[in-house]
C-alpha cells in the first residue's frame, strides 16, 4: 500500500519514524512518501521535504513567512495527487496539516491523524475540521479522549510514543566513545535544552548560559537540536566554556542530574528520564500577548498539563529572568527533598500515560482500518 505521511517538526520526525517502522513490519509492500526528517528516512520513508525547512513558530513569524508556507501547501497538494496514496497520515503540525486534511478528504483520500493538535488549549473550533475531514483520530494524551468525546468525535487512545523511545534508550545504556570523551564523569551533568528552532534558541539560550559562571561544580552542556548547524550555536556559546553536543540528547538525559528545558515535547522526555527540570519559555512580544489571550490552559509544559497541577516550575516570558532561573536551579540541583518529590510525581505521570507500545498499537489499528493483512 502507499502511505503519505506529513510531520513538520523534530518531535514529529521521531514519532513518525517509529510509526513508519511499525507500518513496514505489518505491510512489507509499504511505499511511504513523507515530509519529515532524517529519522523517518532511516526508518524507510522517502523524504520529500525536510522539517527544518518548515518550522515557523509564533504569529509574527508565520506572517513573515506566509509566501513560503503557501508555496509548500501548493506543492504538497500536487504531490499527494501525483503519488495517489491509499491514506494520508498527518502528525500534529496543525496549521499546515488541517489544510491538507480538508484537501485530501475532498479529493477522495482517506485521512488519518496521529498525535492531536493541541486544540484543547486554543482554537477549539478546529475540532469541526477534524470531525469533517479526518477518518481516524489517534491520540496520545489521556485527557484528549475526553475532549473529543465532548465533541462527538471518536478517537483511539494509543498511549504516548515517547515511553517506548525513552525505554529503549534506557535499556541499551551504551554511550558512544565520542560522548564518553566529552563528558567529565566526576562532575554532575546539567543539560541545557533551548529548543529546536532558531527563534527559540536565540530567545532562550543566552539567559540559560548565564547560570554557568555561578556553578563551577557542575558540568553544563547544550543539547544541540537536529538540523541546526554548529556555527549557529557557536555565536552564543563562544568563550563560555560550555560544550555543544548534538545527536545525543537521550544519552545526555540518561546521565544528567538536572536540566533547563524550553517548553515542548522535551519537558516530557526529561520527565521520562527522571531528570529534575525547570521549564522555560520566552517568545516574541506580539506572539506572546496574542497567545496569552487565546490559550485556555493553566500550564505550558506537558508534564503539568497531564498531571493537571504544578509538578515542574514554569518560568514564562517576564518570569524567565536570571534571578528566577538561579533560584529554581538551586532547588532541582541541590535540594534532595525537592528532587525526591519531583521524581515521585514523575512516577505518577508515567502511570497516566498508558504504558508502552504506542507506535505498534497505532500501526496495527491503521492497517486494520485499511484492510491490510499483516504478512
Amino acid at each position: 500500500m502507499k502511505y503519505y505521511v506529513i510531520s513538520g517538526e523534530a518531535s514529529g520526525d521521531l514519532h513518525g519514524s517509529n510509526l513508519v517502522k511499525e507500518i513496514v513490519k505489518g505491510d512489507r509492500n509499504a511505499h511511504i512518501r513523507a515530509w519529515g526528517g532524517d529519522l523517518m528516512q532511516e526508518a524507510g520513508a522517502e523524504i520529500i521535504k525536510h522539517y527544518k525547512d518548515l518550522a515557523f513558530m509564533g504569529f509574527a513569524e508565520v506572517v513573515s513567512n506566509l509566501r513560503t508556507i503557501m508555496g509548500n501547501l501548493k506543492f504538497c497538494k500536487e504531490d499527494i495527487v501525483e503519488f495517489d496514496p491509499d491514506v494520508v497520515i498527518l502528525i500534529d503540525y496543525p496549521g499546515f496539516n488541517l489544510r491538507i486534511a480538508e484537501f485530501a478528504h475532498k479529493s477522495g483520500f482517506k485521512v488519518f491523524y496521529y498525535i492531536s493538535p493541541q486544540i484543547w488549549a486554543w482554537k477549539e473550533n478546529r475540532v469541526k475540521k477534524i470531525k469533517a475531514y479526518v477518518d481516524e483520530m489517534y491520540v496520545i494524551l489521556p485527557f484528549e479522549s475526553d475532549f473529543y468525546d465532548k465533541h462527538n468525535v471518536d478517537t483511539h487512545f494509543v498511549g504516548h510514543p515517547l515511553i517506548d523511545a525513552v525505554q529503549q534508550r534506557l535499556e541499551t545504556n551504551d554511550k558512544s566513545e565520542d560522548l564518553k570523551q566529552l563528558i567529565d564523569s566526576d562532575q554532575p551533568l546539567v543539560v541545557l535544552m533551548p529548543g529546536s528552532r532558531k527563534q527559540e534558541i536565540s530567545a532562550m539560550l543566552p539567559l540559560m548560559l548565564k547560570l554557568i559562571p555561578n556553578y563551577p561544580e557542575f558540568q553544563f552542556v547544550v543539547a544541540g537540536a537536529p538540523g541546526q548547524d554548529k556555527d549557529f550555536y557557536d555565536s552564543f556559546i563562544a568563550n563560555t566554556g560550555v560544550k555543544l553536543i548534538s545527536g545525543y540528547t537521550y544519552d545526555l538525559l540518561s546521565m544528567a542530574k538536572a536540566a533547563i528545558v524550553t517548553s515542548g515535547t522535551a519537558t516530557l522526555e526529561t520527565a521520562l528520564f527522571r531528570v529534575p527540570q525547570v521549564v522555560c519559555y520566552k517568545g516574541g512580544m506580539i506572539s506572546y500577548h496574542i497567545a496569552k489571550n487565546l490559550v485556555k490552559v493553566d500550564y505550558i509544559s506537558l508534564v503539568n498539563l497531564i498531571m493537571d497541577r504544578e509538578v515542574v516550575k514554569e518560568l514564562i516570558q517576564n518570569e524567565f529572568t536570571e534571578t528566577n532561573l538561579r533560584t529554581e536551579f538551586e532547588k532541582i540541583a541541590k535540594s534532595e527533598s525537592y528532587r525526591k518529590k519531583m521524581l515521585e510525581d514523575y512516577q505518577e505521570l508515567y502511570a497516566k500515560l498508558g504504558g508502552g507500545g504506542a507506535s505498534a498499537k497505532t500501526a496495527e489499528l491503521m492497517l486494520k482500518s485499511l484492510g491490510e493483512v499483516k504478512n
